[in-house]
């Protein structure tokens, strides 16, 4: 039985669901939003969160366990340009929008985006 049991598996092994969510993170901290199901939006949003309260420290340790989940290229962009507009913001950095279901198979839809 699933009691108490958090998290979604998404029908994938353990490292392809963390790929999954590194895949998101990345995009949602390069674009600034994207469009992708609810349920995925609703699981990679702590996961995004935590990512910009590190950075928000600031230490060279930070910003090597930053380096672990995103590439140097969004790295510099999550400590040059992300953590000075999240600073005066002790969380909620993300914003979730529904939008309709997908037309093709009708799977609920979502918009994710960072708050400016």
């Amino acid at each position: 039985m699933r009691h108490l049991k958090k998290g979604r598996k998404f029908g994938r092994v353990k490292k392809r669901r963390e790929a999954l969510m590194r895949s998101l993170a990345f995009s949602l901290l390069d674009r600034g939003r994207i469009a992708t199901t609810e349920a995925k939006a609703k699981e990679v949003r702590p996961f995004v969160e935590q990512v910009i309260t590190r950075a928000k420290r600031g230490g060279i340790f930070d910003r090597r366990r930053v380096s672990v989940v995103v590439s140097p290229k969004i790295v510099k962009k999550v400590f040059g340009e992300i953590v000075p507009a999240f600073s005066g913001r002790r969380g909620g950095y993300t914003r979730i929008i529904k939008t309709g279901p997908r037309k093709s198979d009708g799977a609920k839809m979502a918009i994710i985006e960072l708050i400016k």
